[in-house]
């Protein structure tokens, strides 16, 4: 369980020019959950994402991860939560001088696996995300979905609780997205990660989300079950977001 309480987060805060990005934001995100975090461009979604596994460090508040508050941590301490946490991004910040393989066994040479069991974890993962073919290509030879698909492999290489994904489907197109979406659903199903998805996206957020939270000026307005949200928005803010995007076209694709 991932528990953030009374999160704000400012960027110069001393000075004239402060910016409150979050804003005594408080969630509760169950194991299991595939949470989806949604607000409009510089709504403060992305801040948020980047404060659990502390890549962003609050500026004040509490995320406590299974009840431990892990706001503080640094060193070892610091290490071993991030490897418990894979992060997927939009632009999939693969290694282009690495090959696929190579890409997915990053994160277990950090923690200095031996290089033939981190050869076989990864091989296994490209398995899951059916790229078992593609493991001596480079990223450059991949189409973006693909290298989305290593992005995964490798977020899972070091069996993480807990996926991150920050706009993990904004640079592919339709067609890709609905397959990218299922193969998260089905890591979600099968490995029980537990997965907070920050997009723009309703139509996303409606096809992979159990719960949502809308974030909007770094507060959260509205939370709940994805469908209660949708049939029944709360928010000013929800509402004019529901009525500027379109299901229709990732809806289709998916049938």
């Amino acid at each position: 369980m991932i528990e953030i309480q009374h999160l704000c987060k400012t960027y110069n805060a001393s000075s004239e020019t402060a910016h409150h990005a979050l804003d005594d934001v408080n969630l509760t995100i169950n194991d299991g959950d595939i949470f989806g975090i949604i607000g409009a461009s510089g709504a403060g979604k992305s801040t948020l994402v980047r404060c659990i596994n502390l890549l962003e460090r609050p500026t004040s508040g509490k995320i406590l991860i299974d009840g431990r508050d892990v706001t503080d941590f640094s060193g070892k301490q610091l290490l071993e939560l991030r490897a418990s946490i894979g992060m997927i991004f939009q632009n999939f910040s693969l290694f282009q001088q690495r090959t696929v393989l190579r890409n997915v066994t990053f994160p277990l040479e950090l923690r200095h696996e031996a290089k033939g069991n981190a050869a076989a974890r990864a091989r296994e993962l490209l398995e899951v995300v059916e790229l078992s073919d593609k493991a001596d290509r480079y990223p450059s030879q991949l189409s973006g979905g693909q290298q989305q698909r290593v992005a995964i492999a490798r977020a899972l290489a070091n069996n993480p609780k807990i996926m991150l994904c920050d706009e993990a489907t904004s640079a592919l197109d339709t067609r890709t997205t609905v397959s990218i979406l299922k193969l998260l659903k089905e890591i979600n199903a099968s490995l029980g990660v537990t997965m907070v998805v920050i997009t723009h996206s309703l139509a996303v957020a409606k096809k992979i989300c159990n719960r949502i939270a809308v974030i909007d000026a770094g507060r959260i307005v509205e939370e709940g079950t994805t469908s209660e949200v949708f049939s029944n928005p709360q928010s000013p803010v929800t509402r004019e977001l529901i009525k500027n995007d379109s299901l229709s076209s990732i809806e289709e694709e998916a049938e």
